[in-house]
């Protein structure tokens, strides 16, 4: 698929998709007669994954990492499962922290509501 149809289904520019392909996060890209991109059909699913681990904090060289291991079956996986530890045990501790806020908000919340209810406000 041309460099347009990955862009229009990912909802990644195409500078950015571009970019992932010079980091090496997109690969397997080929070129048509006329010399443009040609990206396969796992491109769709790997940009999406790209997003998702940026997302959540990982770096290029870390999201690289983790595909690297995901497409082979090669020694570098583990590697690539203590890289994904590390980085869970980082969302599980943003996790609770939210949690905690959330809890904090919420009786926040109802401290208000008593008080507007107390002064007739609602």
């Amino acid at each position: 698929m041309r460099i347009s149809e990955l862009e229009r289904r990912t909802g990644v520019t195409r500078d950015t998709l571009r970019y992932y392909e010079k980091q090496g996060l997109i690969r397997e890209v080929g070129r048509s007669g006329n010399n443009y991109r040609d990206y396969p059909e796992q491109a769709v699913a790997r940009v999406s994954m790209v997003r998702q681990l940026k997302g959540l904090g990982f770096s290029l060289n870390e999201i690289r990492e983790l595909l690297d291991a995901v497409r082979s079956d090669r020694i570098d996986c583990l590697q690539g499962a203590a890289v994904m530890a590390r980085k869970r045990a980082l969302v599980d501790a943003r996790i609770r922290e939210l949690r905690a806020v959330s809890e904090l908000l919420k009786q926040e919340q109802a401290r208000l509501e008593a008080s507007a209810r107390e002064h007739g406000l609602v």
